[in-house]
């Protein structure tokens, strides 16, 4: 769904999502944030990864044409950061 700001809402269902053993996590598997460029994804992924935050994978162009790469917040949720 686009709205007119032109912010995306994309809900996705997904079977056999594997959770940590102890994980919080319920009903989502990722939040998505639209840095704007892919200069901005790789800026930020470094950064973060400096930072010791855990990079799942990327920055790499997905399968459905989208730059990207995925951070583990400290709460192990993930976090897509996108161009």
């Amino acid at each position: 769904m686009t709205f007119e700001s032109g912010t995306h809402l994309e809900i996705m269902r997904q079977r056999g999502i594997n959770q940590k053993p102890q994980s919080n996590q319920t009903g989502w598997a990722h939040i998505a944030i639209s840095l704007g460029s892919k200069e901005d994804v790789d800026q930020l992924t470094e950064r973060l990864r400096k930072d010791g935050y855990a990079v799942v994978n990327g920055p790499r162009t997905t399968g459905d044409g989208y730059y990207e790469s995925v951070i583990e917040d400290p709460e192990g949720n993930w976090v897509e950061l996108t161009e």
